[in-house]
C-alpha cells in the first residue's frame, strides 16, 4: 500500500513538473546551430538549466561566439584574486560593430558636452548615435542563472534574423558584463553540482539548498562586490567600473536573484530614493519595468514592482548607473538555495530552467525598449550630465591635505570613476560648510588642497558620493543610511556654495614611493631607523619586519629628533643595537621602504630632542602574535571577510581562519592539536567576527576554557554582536553593562495595527549612521587614529564606561551632536551619548578588546580601521 502511494506520489508530481515546465520549452535551447554558430545546448553538450555551467566553459562559449561573429566583441577587462579572467561583450548590429571606436568615442563626446562647457550640439550626429545598454549578470556568485542566461542572450542577439531584433541592434550598442564574480560562482557551482541528485532534489530540505558556508554569494575575500561598485576595493569592481565609465551608458540593469519562494521582481523599486536623481527617472524605470512585465503577461510569468527592493544607496549595480547619469535597474528572479528545482511554499516547482528563461526573456525585453526609446534615452542623459540641471547649491567639494593616511584612497576612488579633480598651488579662503559641525564660517585652505567641482558631467555622483548628508525620504531602507566618503574616511572636508577663484592644476595619481630618509649625517653609523605609525602601509611595513625577524618596538608617546621631526605615538623603532644578527641592516630598509610603500627614518642618535629616547624601555616590544580568526556559523561571513582582506591582502600578516567547530575541542590522539581539533593554547589573539549566536561556540565549559586563557595572556578582539556577549547580558563578564535604550513607549506599539508595525520598529534602529565620536590617541589601540572620527553605527548598544573598561573610542557626549550623517531616533541619540564604542578591559594578564561597531565596515569605512590592526598587532604587547 504504501509503495502504490509513493509510484501515485512520483506519477502526479511528474505531471505536475511536466505542466509547469512546459512554458519553457520556448526559451531555444534545442535549435541547434544558426549562422554557424552553436547555440549554448549544442556547444555545452547540455540543455541550459539542466546543470549549472562551470565559469571556464561558459568563457570558452563566449570566446567561441566572438571569433565567429562579427555582432560581438569581447573584451578581458581584469581578472580575480582566483586569476579567472573578467569579460565584457560588446553586442550591435554589423553597421554598428564596424565603427564601435567612433560610436565609442562620440559617446564621451556626449558625456563631455554640457552647456556650461559650451560645445557645439551637432557635434554628434544623434540621428545615427546608438544608445548605449548594458547588464551586469551574477554579481553574486550563487546567484548562478544570469551568467547562463548571458550565453543565451549573446547566441541570441548573434544569430537573430527577426527583423524587429535586428531593427533593435542597429539601434543600441548592447555591453554584457557576463559574471561580475567568477570566484564565488565557481564556489557554488562546483559544489552545485558535486551534490546534484540524479532523481531530483525539489524537497527543500534536501542538502541541494544548503550551501555550505561562506556560500557562494561573495568573492574571493568573502565580500559582497554589490556593495563595492563606487569604492573599487576589490579587483572585480575596478575593473568593471573603469570598464563602464569608458561607455557610460543610457541603461544598465543589475541582474540578481531572491529567496526562491519570491516571485520575479522588476522595477520600479520603493523608497527611500535618492532624491538628486532628474525627475524624469521614475518614469523611465517604470518604462523599461512595464516592457518586461508585458512579455511576462504574454507567458503567463508572476512578478512584481514598487516593493523591497529601494535603489538609496549608491554603490549597488542598480544605483551606480543612475548616478552617473543612467537608468539604472535592477531584475531579481527568485532562486536563491533553489539549485536546479525546489518545490516553493505554496507547492510550485521552480526550476533553473526557469530561472534562465525568465532573466533572458527580461533581458531581450531592454534591448527592444531602449531601442524604441532611443533618442529620448540620449536625451535624458544628456539632461542628467548637464550641471545646471543639479538639484545640489553645492558648488565645489574641498579635503584638505592633512597627511591624512586615507587621503588617497578618496583621491584613487573620484579618479577611478571618471571624477575632475583639481589641487590648489596657492592659499585660498571661502565661505565653507565644515564635515565635523556642519556648521558655516570663512575658512582658508593650504596648498594641495582637493577641489572637486559639481560643475562637470558627473556631477550626480559628485553630490551623491561627497555630500555631508543626503535627504532621507523614508528610514526604513534596504542598506545603510550614510556613505559620505569624507566621513568614510575621516578627512578635513568642507562644501562650498560659491565659485572658488584659485589657482590649480588637475590631479594625476602616481603611487607613494616608498624611501629611506636620513636625519643627521648619511655617512655616520645608523643608531636607529623608525617608522611613523600614521603612515597608510605602516602595518603592512611592520609584518615585513617579523617576516624578516627583526626586533621592533612602538614608542609609548610621540618625541621630536633633532631637527625638528616629529614621530607620533605608536612609531616603530628598529634599533640597530638590537639587531647585530643583521649584516646590512641599510640594504633592508631600503627594501622595506620599497616594498611597503612607507618612508623609514634613519637616525644616528639615540637621544631624542623631546620625548623619550628611542632605547627607553616605554618603547615597548611588538612581537608577532599568534592570531587565530574564527570563522564559520554563527559567525558572518561578511565581518569575517572584512578582517580575513584586512590582514592576509592588506597587511600581510599571517591570520588562521579556524573554524569554530574544532575550536578547544578534544584533540584527536596521536596526532594533538596540528592534525586533528584546535587548541586555544596555541594562539595569542582570538578574533571573533559579529555573529548571532556566540553562546553556540561558548557554552559554560568552554566559557571557563576562554577565561583560564583570557587570564593566561590571551588577547580577544570581538566585534559586533560578539563584543556584545563579553558583557552582563550573557554573564560571561558580569561587570561590563550594555547600554540601549529603553522603549517607554509600549502602550502606542501594542496598539499598532498590522500593517504599521515595520515603519514603527524600522524607525527605532539605526540603519547605518555616522556618529561623531572622539578617541584616546595615547592608548595603544588608538595609534596612528586621529582624536576625531565618524564611526558608522548599526544598531543602538553601547558599552557603559567605568574605572576597569580603557574607553579608548568615545561617542560625543551631547545628544544633538552626535549624529554626523543618516538616520537615528533622539531616544537612540540619548541613550548612545558619552558611551564607549571601542575600549579595552584587562582580565588577569590579557583583556578583551571591544568594538561595538565595525572599525573597517566594508573596507571603505576605514578612519577607524588602524584600531584593528592595533588590536591585533599592537595591543598583545602593551
Amino acid at each position: 500500500m504504501i509503495r502504490t502511494i509513493l509510484l501515485l506520489h512520483i506519477f502526479l508530481y511528474s505531471i505536475m513538473l511536466s505542466a509547469q515546465t512546459g512554458i519553457y520549452e520556448r526559451l531555444p535551447i534545442t535549435t541547434g546551430t544558426k549562422a554557424d554558430l552553436p547555440s549554448p545546448a549544442e556547444f555545452l553538450g547540455y540543455e541550459l538549466g539542466k546543470r549549472f555551467t562551470e565559469y571556464a566553459r561558459s568563457v570558452e562559449y563566449f570566446k567561441m561566439l566572438a571569433e565567429k561573429s562579427d555582432r560581438i566583441d569581447i573584451q578581458k577587462y581584469g581578472a580575480t584574486y582566483e586569476a579567472r579572467p573578467l569579460l565584457m561583450l560588446t553586442i550591435s548590429s554589423l553597421e554598428n560593430m564596424a565603427r564601435i571606436d567612433e560610436i565609442k568615442a562620440n559617446q564621451q563626446t556626449l558625456v563631455a558636452r554640457t552647456q556650461v562647457q559650451g560645445k557645439d550640439k551637432e557635434e554628434v550626429n544623434l540621428d545615427r548615435h546608438p544608445v548605449v545598454n548594458s547588464y551586469s549578470y551574477n554579481i553574486h556568485g550563487n546567484e548562478a542563472s544570469s551568467t547562463e542566461a548571458a550565453m543565451q542572450v549573446a547566441w541570441e542577439l548573434a544569430t537573430t534574423t527577426d527583423p524587429a531584433l535586428l531593427d533593435a541592434l542597429q539601434k543600441t550598442v548592447n555591453l554584457l558584463f557576463v559574471c561580475i564574480n567568477p570566484d564565488g560562482r565557481d564556489r557554488y557551482v562546483y559544489w552545485a553540482n558535486s551534490v546534484a541528485r540524479q532523481t531530483g532534489g525539489e524537497e527543500p530540505r534536501d542538502l541541494e539548498h544548503y550551501a555550505p558556508w561562506p556560500n557562494g554569494r561573495t568573492n574571493h575575500y568573502w565580500f559582497d562586490l554589490n556593495r563595492d561598485w563606487v569604492w573599487g576595493v576589490h579587483p572585480e569592481s575596478r575593473g568593471h567600473t573603469a570598464a563602464y565609465q569608458e561607455w557610460m551608458p543610457q541603461v544598465h540593469t543589475d541582474y540578481h536573484e531572491q529567496g526562491y519562494d519570491a516571485n520575479y521582481f522588476t522595477v520600479p523599486g520603493t523608497t527611500p530614493r535618492n532624491l538628486l536623481l532628474p525627475d524624469a527617472y521614475e518614469g523611465w524605470a517604470d518604462t523599461f519595468g512595464r516592457a518586461n512585465i508585458a512579455e511576462f503577461n504574454k507567458k503567463g510569468l508572476t512578478y512584481f514592482t514598487r516593493d523591497r527592493f529601494d535603489f538609496y544607496y549608491p554603490s549597488y549595480g542598480s544605483s551606480y548607473p543612475s548616478v552617473m547619469g543612467a537608468i539604472g535597474m535592477l531584475t531579481e528572479q527568485g532562486g536563491i538555495g533553489g539549485h536546479r528545482a525546489v518545490e516553493t511554499e505554496d507547492g510550485y516547482v521552480l526550476t533553473l530552467r526557469q530561472r534562465v528563461y525568465d532573466h533572458y526573456t527580461t533581458s531581450i525585453a531592454q534591448v527592444k525598449a531602449a531601442a524604441r526609446n532611443r533618442r529620448e534615452l540620449i536625451d535624458y542623459s544628456l539632461e542628467a550630465w548637464n550641471p545646471l540641471n543639479s538639484k545640489s547649491a553645492v558648488n565645489a567639494y574641498v579635503i584638505e591635505d592633512d597627511g591624512s593616511e586615507f587621503f588617497g584612497d578618496v583621491l584613487k576612488m573620484l579618479l577611478l570613476n571618471g571624477v575632475e579633480v583639481l589641487q590648489t598651488k596657492e592659499k585660498v579662503s571661502s565661505s565653507a560648510t565644515n564635515f565635523r559641525d556642519g556648521k558655516r564660517s570663512n575658512r582658508t585652505f593650504p596648498v594641495g588642497s582637493l577641489i572637486v567641482g559639481t560643475e562637470q558631467p558627473r556631477h550626480l555622483f559628485v553630490n551623491s558620493i561627497l555630500s555631508r548628508d543626503l535627504q532621507i525620504e523614508d528610514s526604513v531602507m534596504y542598506d545603510m543610511s550614510t556613505w559620505s566618503a569624507p566621513l568614510a574616511y575621516n578627512l578635513e572636508a568642507y562644501s562650498v556654495t560659491s565659485p572658488l577663484s584659485v589657482d590649480t592644476e588637475p590631479v594625476v595619481w602616481t603611487e607613494k614611493q616608498g624611501k629611506v630618509i636620513p636625519l643627521g649625517s648619511a655617512a655616520a653609523r645608523a643608531y636607529a631607523y623608525v617608522i611613523r605609525w600614521n603612515q597608510r602601509t605602516a602595518p603592512k611595513a611592520l609584518a615585513k619586519l617579523w617576516k624578516m625577524e627583526y626586533r621592533v618596538r612602538a614608542a609609548h608617546q610621540p618625541f621630536t629628533a633633532d631637527d625638528g621631526t616629529l614621530f607620533p605615538a605608536g612609531s616603530l623603532i628598529v634599533l640597530a643595537g638590537r639587531n647585530l644578527d643583521r649584516t646590512d641592516i641599510d640594504a633592508d630598509m631600503r627594501k622595506l621602504a620599497e616594498g611597503s610603500e612607507v618612508d623609514v627614518h634613519r637616525l644616528a642618535t639615540g637621544r631624542m630632542k623631546e620625548g623619550m629616547d628611542l632605547g627607553s624601555t616605554r618603547n615597548f616590544p611588538v612581537k608577532q602574535p599568534k592570531v587565530a580568526l574564527l570563522v564559520e556559523p554563527p559567525f558572518s561571513t561578511y565581518t569575517s571577510g572584512q578582517i580575513y582582506f584586512l590582514f592576509d591582502w592588506e597587511t600581510e600578516l599571517p591570520v588562521d581562519r579556524i573554524r569554530a567547530s574544532t575550536l578547544m575541542q578534544t584533540a584527536i590522539p596521536k596526532f594533538g592539536s596540528r592534525y586533528g581539533l584546535t587548541d586555544l593554547n596555541d594562539y595569542d589573539v582570538l578574533v571573533l567576527p559579529e555573529a548571532n549566536n556566540l553562546e553556540a561556540v561558548f557554552g559554560k565549559e568552554e566559557q571557563g576554557k576562554l577565561r583560564e586563557w583570557l587570564s593566561a595572556g590571551g588577547t580577544i578582539v570581538a566585534i559586533g554582536s560578539s563584543a556584545e556577549f563579553f558583557s552582563e547580558e550573557s554573564g560571561f563578564l558580569k561587570a561590563q553593562e550594555i547600554s540601549k535604550p529603553k522603549d517607554k513607549d509600549t502602550t502606542a506599539a501594542a496598539a499598532l495595527n498590522y500593517d504599521e508595525r515595520t515603519d514603527y520598529f524600522g524607525k527605532k534602529r539605526i540603519p547605518g549612521s555616522a556618529l561623531n565620536a572622539t578617541v584616546d590617541v595615547s592608548h595603544p589601540l588608538a595609534f596612528g587614529v586621529k582624536s576625531l572620527v565618524y564611526t558608522l553605527k548599526f544598531g543602538n548598544k553601547a558599552l557603559v564606561p567605568d574605572a576597569n573598561l580603557e574607553s579608548v573610542g568615545r561617542y560625543v557626549s551631547e545628544p544633538g551632536n552626535l549624529l554626523a550623517a543618516g538616520y537615528a531616533s533622539r531616544p537612540n541619540l540619548d541613550s548612545l551619548a558619552g558611551k564607549t564604542w571601542a575600549g579595552v578591559r584587562p582580565v588577569g594578564r590579557g583583556q578583551i578588546v571591544y568594538f561595538m561597531d565595525n572599525p573597517h565596515y566594508r573596507m571603505f569605512w576605514r578612519g577607524p580601521s588602524r584600531m584593528m590592526q592595533n588590536a591585533v598587532m599592537v595591543v598583545p604587547g602593551m
